[in-house]
């Protein structure tokens, strides 16, 4: 492996006034949301834009995103005005510090997950939690679900140690999904000692593909239990609830998928009632595809803007 060195560039000034240096005990809470291979409902983007806004952030490190992204696979957009090229939203995967309502700092890494050199990247952000002697790092973004969106959403949490997590109930047993960047460099904490964790928000799935503020509340408010961050949550609440009322008057105005809908809730409900049961949902007939009931929101969409 390349030295992970290489690819970062730390603003020892930066440290010096926000952090004291480095470290020599407990240092500050590390979260990271990154944009990339699975993020349902924007959830993670949403918390760590809600984050900067809020928050008053001091870059601390950079990393050097143009040997990390597959220019191929992740076209940045760019802007053409009239007869010339005027903007380049560049990736960037950065480390910046925060300090929250109450006045404690933290660390935000956020940015564009990496397409390569992944074992070379997440070496670089153990280091800097060594450096700088992270106490917890914990991630934040959501997954497709297939719960309705009238129900209170659920979550999955995930650490390197049972106590970090023993407070949630797991709705999985041992599956293989495609891996994530964020998923391996908790991986690689755990394997070194270092505590780290996750916060997987369930998402309904035919909303996978929108923003979706209700679920970055809900990831929010469980990071700010597992680190005790004042995070601000309730500035997010009057979006989500303009979210909640907007899908459910799509679902109103559509037959089909109020039908769906419905179907989700006798499961979800079933299911509540159910203890022991080793699946999420109890089955009762087969349900459309997210991309399925995805296309049947775009395709009334549409019609509305049409009309």
């Amino acid at each position: 492996m390349l030295d992970p060195q290489g690819i970062i560039e730390v603003d020892g000034e930066a440290v010096e006034r926000t952090l004291g240096g480095w470290p020599a005990g407990p240092g500050p809470v590390l979260v990271h949301a990154l944009r990339g291979f699975v993020d349902a409902g924007s959830a993670g983007e949403i918390a760590a834009d809600h984050l900067l806004d809020r928050f008053t952030a001091t870059r601390l490190a950079t990393f050097d995103a143009d040997r990390l992204v597959d220019y191929r696979s992740l076209r940045p957009v760019m802007t053409f005005d009239s007869d010339r090229w005027v903007s380049y939203d560049a990736p960037s995967l950065v480390v910046d510090h925060l300090a929250d309502a109450e006045g404690t700092g933290f660390l935000l890494l956020h940015g564009t997950e990496p397409d390569l050199q992944w074992e070379r990247a997440v070496a670089g952000v153990r280091s800097l939690v060594e450096q700088l002697g992270v106490s917890l790092t914990i991630g934040l973004h959501g997954i497709p679900m297939g719960v309705p969106h009238t129900r209170p959403l659920s979550l999955t949490a995930h650490a390197t140690r049972e106590g970090l997590v023993e407070d949630y109930t797991s709705f999985f047993g041992r599956v293989q999904v495609p891996g994530s960047f964020a998923a391996l460099l908790e991986h690689r904490l755990g394997a070194t000692e270092h505590d780290a964790m996750g916060i997987t928000v369930h998402v309904p799935h035919y909303l996978a593909q929108s923003r979706y503020v209700p679920a970055a509340v809900v990831g929010l408010e469980h990071v700010e239990k597992a680190t005790g961050l004042a995070l601000d949550t309730g500035l997010l609440e009057e979006r989500a609830e303009r979210n909640r009322t907007e899908v459910a008057e799509l679902v109103a105005e559509n037959e089909e998928v109020a039908a769906v809908v419905q179907r989700l809730e006798e499961q979800y409900d079933t299911f509540t009632r159910t203890v022991g049961r080793p699946d999420l949902l109890a089955q009762s007939g087969p349900l459309p595809t997210a991309e399925e009931l995805g296309a049947e929101f775009e395709r009334f969409l549409a019609q509305r803007e049409d009309d």
